[in-house]
């Protein structure tokens, strides 16, 4: 944690979204959006300006997930980000343990369609904790074998460099992920 401060804040996605004007400038221009991170992570995490930049920036990613764009998606992290699986789906042979940069990203999400089918995320609430992010959201679909309709709890706690995601591990659990921030427990 950079300041000892963390700001929890609710986070309402749209059902549906196409890309924003900054989404699109931030593909054609790279270093803008690295820019742009790097002065949400000098902000403190109680500055409303990051608190809004955050919040914001945490919705359009959740919706890029959700309309499956992942250049969108990727806006947000670093080039080098690793992404850890929740531990159930890495032990049951479903996913690898790690998978880092773009093209392993693009490789995992469609091992996501493989194994869950359609699958939508509404995150509910962002934690901002300085140099990390915890989102807490609930997954919503249907398993593409059987048909079976799927709702679970779900998070990410993001690891921040320079204002963008370097590490995101995932969990089936709010609790795990909130012990991992050291919020619990």
């Amino acid at each position: 944690m950079s300041s000892g401060q963390i700001v929890r804040q609710p986070v309402v996605l749209r059902e549906r979204s196409t890309r924003t004007v900054d989404q699109r400038l931030g593909l054609r221009f790279p270093r803008l959006t690295a820019a742009y991170g790097r002065l949400i992570g000098r902000l403190p995490p109680a500055s409303r300006l990051r608190q809004a930049l955050l919040r914001r920036a945490v919705r359009q990613s959740g919706e890029a997930f959700n309309r499956r764009d992942v250049e969108a998606f990727l806006l947000n992290r670093r080039p080098d980000c690793e992404w850890y699986p929740p531990r159930e789906f890495v032990e049951a042979g479903f996913f690898k343990t790690c998978y880092r940069g773009p093209a392993e990203y693009r490789e995992y999400v469609s091992n996501w369609s493989d194994v869950v089918g359609d699958i939508r995320v509404e995150t509910v609430e962002v934690i901002d904790l300085g140099t990390r992010i915890v989102s807490l959201a609930e997954l919503h679909g249907r398993a593409k074998a059987s048909g079976v309709a799927l709702s679970r709890s779900y998070a990410t706690v993001s690891t921040l460099r320079g204002g963008r995601a370097v590490r995101e591990e995932q969990y089936l659990d709010h609790g795990q992920a909130l012990h991992t921030a050291g919020l619990q427990g």
